[in-house]
């Protein structure tokens, strides 16, 4: 062969460089791939030297139960490790993907993670680290106020569009309060918001803490983009019903943004039990049921094999995670199945 056009002392390092690899998986499912639409794909956008996205799909496309579930390699350039991190960190935060169940959340949160940024890796640092799985309760978020800023900030910006409504009833028109309760999780947080005159931002008052923010987010837009305390930052946003969904590090955070009256009647609301769903078997992923060991009036025990579903060129054994009596079987041999759809009931 011939000669390499340069030798190793010619090779300079120089910089660092993270890949983290975006798939149809759902973490909280022991990362089970997801198949469906993609009905809505917005990667972040190449910036030569700093971000690359390496995608084979596109928005309107279907992640499908025969292929790997991969939707793209991201990667980011700095000049050193934590560099190279926080650029990967505001990356995954710009990275929208809706109709799938995906893992840049978790991608966000292991990128928070203290060990991470430190480099103590080893072979078994997610089963030591997440040794229940990941949960959005175990994102380390340098300040957990500001996705309750973030609702707030959206919450006026739709108030003060409804005040600006014609034809409104002279004497009768919305008046726009400065005062809210944002809830989050059943925890309700006092907020005050006032419009800045000259700049056109915002002032939110919150635990004690004055938050300083200027945005030019509009209501059509999946990204929010905003200044807070002189800091750019960047959260998935949108409107669920009447609550808010906000995406920030790996952290997802579902908030109602009520009146001072109606948080204190919310308080009254009963809370919604939780359906009892031992006595069933559901499909964990989506895919097609290959397998159907019992039938109706089996008894079986524990650990025994109950079905087989295929999906992503992989067969996932399901067995029973008590003793009982099949009661009912929901599915034949050869169904598609969904999440969460009924196999089986047991009595």
């Amino acid at each position: 062969g011939e000669s390499l056009p340069l030798a190793q002392e010619d090779v300079n390092l120089g910089g660092w460089a993270v890949e983290s690899r975006i798939y149809a998986e759902d973490p909280l499912r022991a990362f089970l791939p997801s198949i469906g639409r993609l009905v809505r794909y917005q990667p972040p956008e190449n910036e030569p030297g700093r971000i690359r996205v390496d995608t084979g799909v596109f928005e309107g496309g279907e992640i499908s139960m025969y292929y790997d579930p991969m939707i793209a390699k991201l990667i980011t350039c700095g000049r050193d490790r934590q560099e190279a991190i926080t650029l990967m960190q505001e990356a995954l935060d710009e990275y929208v993907i809706d109709g799938v169940r995906h893992n840049v959340g978790f991608l966000g949160a292991l990128m928070a993670h203290p060990g991470f940024r430190q480099g103590a890796l080893h072979t078994g640092f997610i089963a030591e680290e997440f040794p229940e799985g990941f949960r959005d309760v175990d994102v380390v978020e340098a300040d957990p106020v500001l996705p309750i800023v973030i609702a707030a900030i959206m919450h006026r910006l739709y108030m003060d569009r409804a005040a600006r409504i014609s034809g409104q009833l002279p004497g009768y028109e919305r008046r726009v309060l400065d005062d809210w309760v944002v809830i989050v999780d059943r925890e309700h947080h006092p907020v005050t918001v006032r419009p800045y005159q000259a700049d056109c931002g915002y002032r939110v008052d919150c635990n004690r803490e004055h938050y300083g923010v200027m945005t030019d987010w509009s209501f059509c837009q999946d990204i929010l983009r905003a200044t807070i305390n002189g800091k750019r930052l960047v959260f998935q946003v949108s409107r669920q019903g009447l609550g808010y969904r906000i995406v920030h590090r790996g952290k997802t955070t579902r908030a109602q943004v009520l009146t001072p009256r109606a948080a204190d009647l919310y308080q009254l609301m009963p809370k919604k039990s939780q359906e009892d769903q031992s006595k069933l078997l559901q499909a964990p992923m989506p895919g097609l049921l290959v397998q159907l060991r019992v039938e109706e009036g089996h008894v079986v025990k524990t650990g025994q094999e109950l079905a087989v579903i295929e999906a992503m060129k992989m067969e996932n054994v399901l067995r029973a995670e008590m003793d009982g009596v099949i009661g009912k079987v929901c599915c034949r041999r050869g169904d598609s199945l969904n999440v969460d759809q009924v196999i089986l009931e047991f009595e």
